[in-house]
């Protein structure tokens, strides 16, 4: 997994609340296991009318907007079904960090697995970040893991929090898999005292 230290880039606004997995990612999309090749069909059916063109006023579909790196959306996002695939298509659109003012659990766990940071912050600060990213290409926004900071283009700074163990993984591009590697040499050294110690298992 890529590893999130510092982001510096464009944020989508977004502000609507109870944006769900269905509408980041709807259900004809599901088929797949592999995590490539979603981030065109993020937000599909805003993104794109029923012949398949783009629909101009929608965000990402923007110039300004069509290399963002960051989302600030409203209040529960995420919520729904629990299908990882929508971080997946989140993170294939190329959109590494989403702040809102809260997220369904599920989906904000997801989210840290696939090396996406979701930063949950109060309603005034999503809307300051809100106004922000209405500046468009012009205003950039960095956020800063190891500091847990996010700074706008204008030098205000805002403190956000993180689960320590979650922000270890995130620094490290650590997913699951590469927990289990960490503990490799243990997994190792247990397997041949065991085999040793019980040569008929």
């Amino acid at each position: 997994m890529e590893k999130f230290e510092k982001l510096s880039g464009v944020a989508a606004p977004m502000p609507m609340i109870n944006i769900d997995t269905d509408m980041i990612i709807p259900k004809q999309f599901l088929k797949t296991i592999k995590r490539s090749g979603l981030g065109v069909n993020l937000f599909d059916e805003m993104r794109y009318d029923d012949n398949g063109e783009e629909i101009p006023d929608f965000v990402l579909n923007q110039p300004a907007y069509r290399d963002a790196q960051i989302l600030v959306a409203g209040d529960n996002f995420g919520c729904g079904s629990s299908r990882e695939h929508a971080p997946w298509a989140i993170k294939d659109f190329g959109i590494r960090c989403v702040i809102a003012p809260s997220f369904a659990d599920i989906f904000h766990n997801n989210c840290f697995k696939n090396g996406i940071l979701p930063i949950a912050l109060p309603q005034e600060q999503v809307d300051l970040l809100m106004d922000e990213a209405q500046k468009g290409a012009n205003a950039r926004i960095e956020i800063d893991l190891e500091s847990q900071t996010i700074t706008t283009s204008d030098g205000e700074t805002i403190s956000f929090d993180v689960d320590p163990f979650k922000k270890h993984c995130l620094l490290e591009g650590l997913d699951d898999i590469g927990l289990t590697y960490e503990k490799s040499a243990a997994i190792d050294s247990f397997e041949t005292r065991s085999a040793a110690e019980r040569p008929w298992v």
